[in-house]
């Protein structure tokens, strides 16, 4: 069975060595100090490591099953999430005006890759409580968030997302879900949703739907969309559980992975339900919890990367496998590990040097909320929006393919469900589909949000990079390593957006062919960016007698080997970039 090891050390570097939160001026991060976050890890770490991760594979191998209309989990999830509830870990960052422990976000996101990497069929239940937590927060009444907030904070009830329709996914103005008004206040929904994530269990008392409706008479298309409030069972005047509504599990969905997750097909007839925000401005709404729901996969991602690494690299120790070319590693053996080959360290730095800057990549990124939410700043927003896309498509894409590479490691034994590596790529490749495409990640980020605000973020982005290679340009340590690949990674990445500019107006095809490759090369930038700063903090580290010399110099050896054999990717993604679209349009549609 795969094991799981906490990351606790590598998080506390990217906390304190890379971000140093405990000096920022963001409000709550001062409170961040080392010891603090390192009691937070540690305890996060034990309660995934021994509780959750043993329930992964008895989550993939028992699935969840329907009854009736009552849907069963995998055996021990009941008892595991009872003790998630009780450690407080399913409010972490949560306001504490509703039981939660109002911590930052960053800290949030420590705590959730190790309880993705470790079981993130279980994980979503809680992870999607806390969107729809956060919907209710920023758009919610009063009675509204003193209804149901309490409640969804400390996962006594549970939340979901209702977005999409057997016939329209990405595109949500299709949808036939209606909401009729009634004399009371509250409307009637009924329709149909499918690929609901924990859309029916027993794990929580009570179950918070968001749905997304259309009320009749309102403009068409996505401009007519509602969100709404609708509960499992209705909440009395003083709290209490009342009747059940009118929402209930149909079927369940058969899934390549996260089998221990309830993915249902809900039927709402007749329920009732309650607008959470304005009527005709549900995407809006859906939006707070869809952003944070797309930094959240892209945590996924990253996260089934690093737990698939773990057990390859565990696997390339132990396994004995031919001589090393140079020269025999283990004489009193029968073959040298596999640890040995060359090849096999091309494949296990590119898992390790992908996982490092990825987590530093979503810290990096869950610090500008925080700084956005925290203290205003709508420059850190304009930034981080610019950025979710590549968090999210860029870290799902490359983590799915890390995951395959980690199984590559095993050789036959990584086809064979006995080794569970299958699990992690299973696992990991819904991440690159849900909580929006990864195709449709990068038409948004080419089609959107290059030219939000007037560019102005992608111009910020671009100023970060060069005033990071400015004010270290006389760093001689850093320089051909990290500052040379990184200045020519930028330009990539500006050359580009020239392209994007030059000819997306006259021809939006050229634009919208390339973006694929414009989300990956902007993400090879981004982790390119978090290589060089990490770099520099462990150059300094050492330099300052760091008594952990090893730790270090690991990372900055690490790093080297992204700049020299990953970050080149950027020049191939530009190439294609620049070709345009005519070889992308060339056939008609019959000619496929």
């Amino acid at each position: 069975m795969p094991s799981y090891t906490a990351p606790t050390k590598d998080l506390q570097f990217v906390l304190h060595d890379l971000l140093k939160v405990s000096q920022s001026e963001i409000p709550g991060y001062a409170d961040l100090e080392a010891d603090f976050t390192s009691a937070v890890l540690e305890e996060a770490g034990k309660i995934t490591s021994e509780v959750l991760a043993p329930l992964n594979v008895v989550g993939d191998k028992e699935g969840c099953s329907l009854d009736n209309g009552v849907v069963r989990v995998p055996n021990g999830f009941q008892e595991a999430f009872d003790q998630v509830r009780e450690g407080g870990w399913t409010g972490l960052d949560m306001p504490e005006e509703f039981g939660g422990q109002g911590l930052p976000y960053v800290m949030g996101t420590a705590v959730g890759e190790m309880f993705s990497a470790s079981n993130q069929a279980f994980t979503m239940y809680q992870g999607l409580t806390h969107g729809a937590a956060s919907a209710i927060l920023a758009h919610g009444t009063d009675q509204q968030k003193e209804t149901y907030l309490p409640n969804m904070v400390s996962c006594e009830w549970t939340g979901t997302m209702n977005l999409t329709e057997p016939h329209c996914g990405t595109d949500l103005g299709l949808m036939r879900t209606k909401a009729e008004p009634q004399d009371d206040g509250s409307f009637k929904i009924s329709g149909q949703k499918i690929f609901i994530s924990a859309g029916e269990h027993e794990m929580a008392s009570n179950i918070i739907h968001l749905v997304l409706a259309k009320i009749p008479g309102g403009p068409d298309g996505i401009k007519g969309v509602s969100l709404f409030i609708v509960p499992k069972f209705m909440v009395n005047e003083d709290g209490s559980l009342g009747a059940r509504n009118g929402v209930s599990c149909g079927a369940l969905e058969e899934k390549m992975g996260i089998h221990g997750n309830s993915t249902c097909v809900m039927n709402y007839d007749e329920a009732t339900g309650y607008l959470l925000g304005t009527e005709h401005k549900g995407m809006r709404a859906m939006f707070t919890m869809m952003n944070e729901a797309r930094l959240g996969v892209g945590m996924q991602g990253m996260a089934q990367a690093e737990a698939a690494y773990q057990n390859a690299l565990i696997y390339a120790k132990d396994r004995l496998q031919g001589r090393d070319v140079t020269g025999v590693k283990n004489p009193e053996g029968p073959a040298d590990p596999l640890i040995v080959h060359p090849d096999i360290r091309r494949n296990l730095m590119d898992q390790k040097s992908f996982v490092e800057g990825g987590r530093a990549f979503l810290l990096w990124g869950a610090m500008m909320i925080d700084k956005a939410h925290r203290d205003g700043d709508k420059d850190a927003d304009g930034l981080i929006s610019l950025l979710t896309p590549v968090i999210k498509g860029f870290l799902t894409d490359e983590g799915y393919d890390m995951t395959v590479q980690a199984q590559q490691v095993y050789g036959g034994h990584g086809y064979i469900e006995e080794w569970g590596m299958s699990q992690f790529t299973r696992d990991a490749r819904i991440a690159m589909i849900y909580e929006g495409a990864n195709g449709v990640q990068a038409l948004d980020l080419v089609g959107r949000k290059l030219a939000q605000d007037g560019g102005k973020h992608v111009m910020a982005f671009f100023d970060l990079v060069k005033t990071f290679l400015k004010d270290n340009a006389e760093n001689e340590a850093l320089k051909a390593d990290f500052l040379d690949p990184l200045k020519a990674a930028s330009k990539d990445l500006q050359a580009a957006g020239m392209f994007f500019m030059q000819n997306g107006m006259k021809n939006p095809n050229a634009a919208l062919s390339g973006s694929y490759d414009f989300m990956h090369l902007f993400g090879h930038v981004c982790l390119g960016l978090m290589w060089a700063q990490m770099a520099k903090a462990a150059q300094e580290a050492l330099d300052g007698g760091a008594s952990d010399r090893a730790f270090y110099e690991t990372k900055l050896a690490t790093g080297r080997y992204y700049m020299a054999r990953r970050l080149p990717a950027t020049a191939m993604h530009l190439a294609r970039i620049n070709t345009g679209a005519d070889t992308v349009m060339a056939l008609d549609a019959e000619q496929f």
